[in-house]
């Protein structure tokens, strides 16, 4: 039995097996070999799994998040098949008595290079298909996995690191919980654990050598256990079925108002990556989306989501929510959160760079798009709609002016749509002391904690040696809450909180004292959260 110190992501408890998943590019070596035959029919098995695999992707996509979005892997599975690809990786074994995995990368790059040279924006587009399906046939030949390919059991997934992309990725219903040896405890990709509500761990040395172990994360302590012996599995599953009956007792929370004992209710909302998080969200009895990432849109996507792609998908997550608020966050790219079709430049300090609203409006043709989208889509429920990284008034009234010039549009060719709230994240110290003026902009502020504590301290918060000194209770924080909240209602602005402190269960009742309107944290969290705000009484001191 090894015992592995790390940082808990979740406090929960996860057995199972561990699947290593390394995301470093494939080394593709050339071979000689002896048997063609043998070789040509390596690779046909192997591209025949390709297509069962994103088959199976498309039928998955198609439950969660609708057709539109899950064509791209109806669309690779036909590209798997191409003549023209299957020909040139064939001759290429047969002419040059190659391994199969050399012709597949040598054939992907040379189509891969072929298409990026073409003219049409769509073909160029296509470039970055071939790529991906070249990759999927020769891991398969490697006899390897993708973080989204995870096997027929539930498991463990250890790896060095994980994108955020890679994270959405994955099938949920087959993931126990992860374990990382890069990341923070403030990284997008470790606020998608807590959406999940799967226990993670970063900070744990990982190695292939894990693979197919049994393992216990321990959420409270933060230990990654290895080959646990009989007694420690036996209390580690005593453990986990202590937590289920814990939630079991939430439940009984379901269906009734978030309101405090002497009568405010309060907005009691969560926080979703994709229309596939719907599920939790109905399950966990949120009163609304306080906050939709949908940058997932196009971190899922090799190209640009166009407008219809996202005018479904938040047609259909304001459907599902029946009237209830479903506020959409615009595109928030950057920092750590990178799209490689968008071609940006690399940056020194990307979290106080070229990322979210500003390059909304630097590149109006994204945003108009998103937009269209997203005001279609209020016809079909309770939309409100949110800007990211907002530090000046300005900015503010350019906004304005693009969704008046969208509705003038919409009004003339008789394209319907709703009446939706416009607010603005307030995650910058700049955004904190004009909220005064923001305040008579829009209908409603809704803090991003994270960012916010990130900016205000001078910290970080992907750089895990500085976690220690990363405190979202600094007294500068909560002032700045406060001055948020005091200024919002002054304009009959209603102050909400979407960042990870709306789930700190030990400032609840803080928040709620403080005249907070509206709390956005995991679906999980929904419940535990709900709990504290039936208990409080503000009129108690």
């Amino acid at each position: 039995m090894e015992r592995y110190a790390g940082k808990s992501i979740l406090k929960g408890t996860a057995i199972g097996k561990v699947l290593f998943y390394s995301k470093e590019e494939q080394v593709v070596l050339r071979k000689s070999v002896e048997d063609v035959q043998a070789e040509l029919e390596r690779f046909e098995k192997a591209k025949n799994e390709a297509v069962v695999q994103l088959n199976a992707l498309y039928e998955k996509a198609l439950k969660e998040v609708g057709e539109v979005n899950a064509a791209i892997f109806e669309v690779h599975a036909m590209m798997v098949e191409d003549g023209d690809f299957n020909d040139s990786i064939k001759n290429m074994i047969e002419s040059q008595a190659v391994n199969a995995e050399y012709a597949v990368a040598a054939t992907g790059d040379n189509f891969a290079k072929m298409f990026a040279e073409m003219d049409d924006d769509y073909f160029r587009a296509r470039s970055a298909d071939i790529k991906d399906i070249a990759e999927r046939i020769v891991r398969i030949l490697h006899g390897g996995h993708s973080s989204g390919d995870l096997g027929d059991e539930p498991v463990i997934l250890a790896a060095k690191d994980l994108a955020p992309s890679e994270t959405v990725q994955m099938d949920k219903s087959k993931l126990l919980g992860f374990v990382t040896e890069l990341g923070s405890s403030n990284s997008h990709t470790a606020i998608l654990a807590r959406t999940m509500n799967i226990p993670a761990l970063i900070g744990i040395s990982v190695s292939e050598d894990m693979n197919g172990k049994m393992a216990i994360i321990d959420g409270v302590s933060g230990e990654l256990i290895l080959d646990p012996d009989e007694d420690v599995l036996k209390q580690y599953q005593q453990r986990q079925e202590d937590e289920k009956k814990s939630r079991e007792l939430l439940q009984q929370l379901k269906g009734k108002p978030a309101v405090t004992l002497d009568g405010k209710e309060i907005k009691l909302f969560a926080n979703i990556g994709s229309v596939g998080d719907m599920a939790k969200v109905l399950a966990n009895d949120a009163g609304g989306i306080g906050l939709f990432r949908s940058e997932f849109l196009y971190l899922e996507k090799d190209d640009y989501p166009t407008e219809e792609e996202q005018f479904q998908a938040y047609k259909t997550v304001a459907e599902t929510m029946a009237g209830k608020k479903v506020v959409i966050r615009t595109l928030d790219i950057g920092a750590d959160k990178q799209v490689d079709y968008f071609n940006m430049d690399k940056e020194d300090n990307p979290a106080m760079g070229y990322r979210a609203i500003r390059i909304c409006l630097d590149r109006p043709e994204i945003f108009r798009t998103q937009l269209r989208a997203i005001i279609r889509a209020s016809a079909y429920g309770n939309i409100a709609v949110m800007y990211p990284m907002i530090i000046s008034v300005d900015e503010v009234l350019q906004i304005k002016k693009i969704v008046a010039s969208i509705k003038a549009d919409f009004d003339e060719k008789g394209i319907p749509y709703g009446d939706f709230e416009q607010g603005v994240m307030i995650e910058t110290p700049a955004a904190v002391m004009i909220s005064d003026l923001l305040a008579k902009e829009v209908d409603f502020f809704s803090l991003g904690t994270n960012d916010l504590t990130q900016y205000t301290l001078a910290i970080d918060r992907q750089n895990a040696k500085l976690d220690n000194i990363y405190d979202a209770h600094h007294p500068a924080i909560l002032r700045m809450i406060q001055m948020v909240i005091d200024n919002g209602h002054k304009e009959n602005c209603w102050v909400g909180i979407c960042g990870e402190l709306g789930a700190d269960l030990t400032m609840t009742e803080k928040f709620l004292k403080m005249g907070i309107d509206e709390l956005s944290v995991s679906p999980a969290a929904v419940l535990p959260v709900k709990k504290i705000i039936r208990e409080t009484d503000l009129k108690s001191e």
